[in-house]
């Protein structure tokens, strides 16, 4: 696949407006990502919704890259 998703690993931390969160993770795999609830080194992508928790704190940390909706929506065409 040439998603920029494929082989990826992905978290969805806060609450999206868009999407359920079952619907951005089967959006996610269906480009070929490996989604995950918790945030690592091996992380690529967190998908920032409303109020997220301490899995902001921890890819900010860590450096990973933060995307919101508008940029998974885009990414994801």
């Amino acid at each position: 696949s040439s998603s920029p998703f494929a082989g990826k690993t992905v978290v969805i931390t806060g609450t999206l407006s868009k999407y359920s969160r079952t619907e951005a993770q089967e959006l996610l795999r269906s480009h070929g990502a490996i989604v995950t609830d918790s945030v690592s080194k091996k992380t690529s992508y967190l998908v920032l919704g409303e109020n997220p928790g301490s899995k902001f704190d921890k890819a900010k940390s860590l450096g990973v890259k933060i995307i919101g909706e508008a940029e998974l929506k885009k990414l994801a065409k």
